[in-house]
């Protein structure tokens, strides 16, 4: 039997989720499935014999590649970590006489899984869901994927940390507990205010660690993954954007120090705490205080960036190499899947560093 969490939000298992499916509910209008695969089909495979009509409405992947997606969903296939092409969710319309309206996401329930970049689609589901009716959540066993996306959802709609939105969510269901790694990702969600900001550190590292990952279970580089090349005339220009006082935005950004091309931008830059060693990447640990304030500290020799078009070396699959300049072949830098430590003791994995002395800042 599903359970309470607030007004109109419901969240259960599969069990709970094929019973309303099967039956005429009184409740619940609407469905947000959180299984390893989308289709209806997944019932009858879990239950032999267990025949539930749907009716498509549509069907949405990484960076809209659907006729009927949205603008807004048009935005997020290069910036996100999911790969393109990618079914993000499918709608359909479900259960007897098709009455219900029903959200399918592919999340598997592993602690490397992206939940992040689903958090968006989910959410919107749920709120706009409530204001039609009442809406179930559910996963396989209603424990981890199910908790984590409520947990999420107390946390923007009544600004919650993650303890205390996991703690709300035990008073109506006391077993549910989300992974380790969708807590760290819950974390990082609180972290960047209670929004999936792409444009954070926080975030950047994420997407990096994502792809670092996937080169460590020897997977082919996604290149569509790498940012792009800031020194082409296209890249660089679509970064000087008009502000509302009709004045162009100033864009700090890195040159080849021996022809001044450009090589990255601000934006390509992924922040680290200085001397902090491996756990620079730790989300999940809590730092009082300003972290950057050590004045006995060296200061950083390098900057680290997200992968580059022009990093050819890299986006050819090596593990390490020479980041040189696409135009002069000077070398800038180094990069390594696997990691390379800072010159103030933090180790950045995967690493794209450019040494400083290689390298002028300019405005564009």
């Amino acid at each position: 039997m599903p359970y309470l969490v607030r007004k109109n939000l419901f969240i259960g298992n599969i069990g709970d989720a094929a019973e309303v499916l099967q039956k005429d509910s009184t409740e619940i209008t609407h469905i947000l499935s959180v299984l390893n695969s989308p289709s209806i089909s997944f019932f009858a495979e879990w239950r032999t014999g267990l025949n539930i009509p749907a009716k498509e409405i549509k069907k949405v992947y990484v960076g809209g590649f659907d006729e009927s997606a949205s603008k807004e969903d048009l935005g997020t296939g290069s910036k996100s970590s999911l790969s393109p092409n990618k079914l993000l969710y499918s709608l359909e319309y479900a259960g007897k006489d098709l009455k219900l309206v029903r959200m399918a996401v592919p999340i598997r329930d592993m602690e490397s899984e992206d939940l992040l970049d689903y958090l968006d689609v989910c959410l919107d589901f749920i709120d706009q869901s409530r204001k039609e009716g009442s809406v179930l959540v559910h996963c396989f066993a209603g424990v981890s994927r199910s908790a984590a996306i409520i947990t999420a959802y107390l946390m923007r709609t009544e600004q919650l940390s993650q303890e205390d939105a996991l703690e709300s969510l035990r008073e109506s269901c006391e077993f549910v507990c989300p992974n380790d790694g969708f807590l760290d990702q819950l974390k990082m969600f609180e972290d960047m205010g209670f929004k999936v900001d792409r444009a954070s550190s926080i975030y950047k590292r994420f997407r990096l660690k994502v792809l670092g990952d996937s080169y460590n279970r020897g997977e082919k580089i996604d290149s569509s993954k790498f940012g792009a090349d800031p020194g082409m005339s296209t890249g660089v220009s679509s970064e000087v954007e008009a502000s509302p006082n009709g004045e162009n935005k100033r864009t700090p950004a890195y040159r080849c120090k021996k022809c001044r091309r450009v090589v990255a931008l601000q934006e390509n830059v992924v922040d680290h705490i200085p001397g902090e060693g491996e756990t620079s990447f730790a989300w999940n640990k809590r730092k009082s205080g300003n972290p950057f304030d050590k004045s006995d500290e060296p200061e950083c020799s390098s900057i680290f960036v997200e992968p580059l078009k022009w990093m050819v070396s890299a986006e050819e699959g090596a593990l390490e190499g020479k980041l040189s300049c696409a135009h002069c072949e000077a070398r800038l830098g180094y990069f390594n899947w696997s990691g390379i430590q800072c010159s103030c003791g933090s180790w950045i994995t995967p690493a794209f560093q450019l040494h400083k002395s290689r390298v002028d800042i300019s405005i564009i």
